[in-house]
C-alpha cells in the first residue's frame, strides 16, 4: 500500500534500497492516479492515451497523499499503469496504489522470472506471486512532466522517438 508508511518501509528493508532512491507507484485506473497528484498536463493525457496500460512511467507533482518514503522526500511521484494481466488483477482487486520496485535485492539485476525473485529475496517476502515471464525484461520508460517540457529520466521499452512523437515536441534526454 503506497499510501501507508510502515508498509513501504518494509520495501525499503527487505530490497535493502537507500532510502534516496524513490519507489514507482502502481495503479489500476486513470481515475486513481488523478487522486495522488497534484497537476495533471495535457502532455499527460496524450502519453497515457498511447502508452497505458504500459510500460510508462510518468513522474508529476504528488499531493498530500503520498508519503515522503515513498518519493525519498521529493515533490514528485512516479505513476505508472501496467499492462500485465496478473498486476492489473491485483490492482482492481486491493484498490489501492501500490509501490512495487523491481522484485530483487537493491543494485540487482531485474527479475524477469518468480524463480529469480525467489533466489533474490528469499524468505525475507510472505508471497511470491507468480505471473509467468516478464514479456519485455526491460524497465518502463520514466518521463518526468512539467510546466517546461518533459525529459525522459530513465530509458526504457518506450523510445524517446515515441514519447517526442506522442508530445509533438522536442523532450529533454541523456544521450546513451
Amino acid at each position: 500500500n503506497a499510501l501507508d508508511e510502515k508498509a513501504v518501509q518494509k520495501i525499503f528493508d527487505v530490497k535493502g534500497r537507500p532510502a534516496y532512491n524513490p519507489l514507482i507507484v502502481h495503479v489500476a485506473s486513470l481515475s486513481q492516479v488523478h487522486s495522488l497528484v497534484s497537476w495533471w498536463p495535457p502532455a499527460a493525457d496524450r502519453l497515457a492515451e498511447a502508452f497505458w496500460p504500459g510500460p510508462l512511467t510518468l513522474v508529476l507533482p504528488k499531493n498530500d497523499s503520498i508519503p515522503d518514503i515513498v518519493t525519498a522526500g521529493l515533490r514528485n511521484v512516479a505513476l505508472r499503469l501496467p499492462s500485465h494481466p496478473v498486476a492489473r488483477a491485483l490492482l482492481r482487486e486491493v484498490s489501492l496504489p501500490v509501490a512495487a520496485p523491481s522484485a530483487n535485492r537493491s543494485s540487482h539485476l531485474s527479475p524477469t522470472t518468480a524463480l529469480h525473485v525467489e533466489k533474490s529475496l528469499g524468505n525475507t517476502v510472505e508471497l511470491i506471486l507468480d505471473g509467468g515471464s516478464t514479456p519485455l525484461g526491460i524497465e518502463s520508460t520514466v518521463v518526468l512532466l512539467t510546466s517546461s517540457g518533459g525529459r525522459v529520466l530513465r530509458p526504457g521499452a518506450l523510445t524517446v522517438d515515441e514519447i517526442e512523437s506522442t508530445l509533438g515536441r522536442k523532450v529533454e534526454h541523456r544521450e546513451t
